[in-house]
């Protein structure tokens, strides 16, 4: 989930992601003030600055745009015997145009959130399968 250049390969919610430092420098590693240009279908570009990242138990991040601040949280628990994880997708949006924004884009963006659930589930049960030694 931290190697969002790459979730275009898994999602089709997402066109392009570009990852770059706090100085606006390209980096492939996700940290801390991180900015991370998106390009999703029928959406406008946008810009999310990571704003809390705890290895292994996820991340959240802040996109801002005329009138309205949307925060989107990813999150990870392992169960108690480690076997699986629990991944949970939200987003919050804020300010006086939010309501305006959910009036029109509430079906789409619930579908997009939806389809990148579904779409690092795929990926990471394919990734387990595939990588896990024969015996």
């Amino acid at each position: 989930m931290r190697d969002v250049e790459r979730w275009p390969t898994w999602t089709p919610t997402m066109t392009t992601v570009e990852a770059r430092n706090a100085a606006g420098a390209p980096d492939g590693e996700l940290r801390e003030g991180s900015v991370v240009r998106i390009q999703q279908p029928r959406l406008p570009a946008a810009a999310w600055t990571v704003t809390d990242l705890a290895p292994g138990a996820g991340f959240s991040w802040t996109s801002k745009a005329t009138g309205m601040t949307t925060v989107a949280d990813h999150r990870i628990t392992p169960t108690p015997d480690g076997g699986t994880v629990t991944v949970r997708l939200s987003l919050r949006q804020s300010g006086p145009l939010a309501p305006v924004v959910a009036l029109f884009m509430a079906r789409l963006v619930r579908r997009y959130v939806d389809t990148e659930a579904q779409g690092l589930r795929e990926y990471c049960e394919h990734h387990h399968r595939t990588s896990r030694p024969r015996t």
